[in-house]
C-alpha cells in the first residue's frame, strides 16, 4: 500500500469533503431517488436514472476519499526546514527568459492547484526542483517546451 504524501491542510480538506459527501450529499441523493420512485414506472423515469447516476458517482468518490485518507502520510510543513527543496517547501523562482517571478508550494497530487500556487510533487517542475537549493538553476521540460528557472528563495510555511 503506497503512502500518499499531503499537507495537514490537504488532509483536512479531504476529511471535510468525505464528511460532506456522507452526511449531506448521500441523504440528499437518497431523498431524490425515493421521490423519483414515487413517480411510477422506473424504466422511463429520467429523474430516477439521474439520481441513481448521482448516487453512483458520489459513492465512487467516497471510496476514493476513504482510500486516500487511509493511505495519507500527513506532513506538517511548519516543522520542516533545510536548505534544499523537498515536499512542502515554498519556492520562489525567476524565469530566466522573462524575469517573471513565481512562487510555488510543493504539495500532494490531490491538493495541487496551480492558480493558488500549489503544485503537485509529481509535476515536472516539482521533480526538477527536488534536492536543489537557493541560487541553483533548473530546466523544466514542460509541454510548451523547455523553460529555465533560478531558485531565488526557499521557505517553510
Amino acid at each position: 500500500m503506497n503512502k500518499v504524501p499531503m499537507t495537514v491542510r490537504g488532509f483536512e480538506a479531504l476529511k471535510e469533503e468525505l464528511r460532506w459527501r456522507q452526511q449531506e450529499e448521500r441523504p440528499r441523493i437518497i431523498e431524490a431517488i425515493s421521490e423519483a420512485r414515487a413517480h411510477g414506472d422506473l424504466s422511463e423515469n429520467a429523474e430516477y436514472h439521474a439520481a441513481k447516476e448521482s448516487q453512483s458517482l458520489n459513492e465512487g468518490r467516497v471510496g476514493e476519499l476513504e482510500d486516500m485518507i487511509a493511505r495519507a502520510e500527513v506532513i506538517d510543513v511548519s516543522k520542516l526546514s533545510g536548505d534544499t527543496v523537498k515536499f512542502g517547501a515554498t519556492v520562489e523562482l525567476v524565469d530566466e527568459d522573462t524575469e517573471e517571478t513565481r512562487v510555488y508550494q510543493i504539495v500532494g497530487d490531490q491538493e495541487a492547484d496551480v492558480k493558488s500556487g500549489r503544485i503537485s510533487i509529481s509535476s515536472p517542475i516539482a521533480r526538477a526542483l527536488i534536492g536543489k537549493g537557493v541560487g541553483e538553476a533548473i530546466e523544466v521540460n514542460a509541454p510548451g517546451g523547455a523553460r529555465g528557472y533560478e531558485i531565488v528563495k526557499l521557505k517553510w510555511v
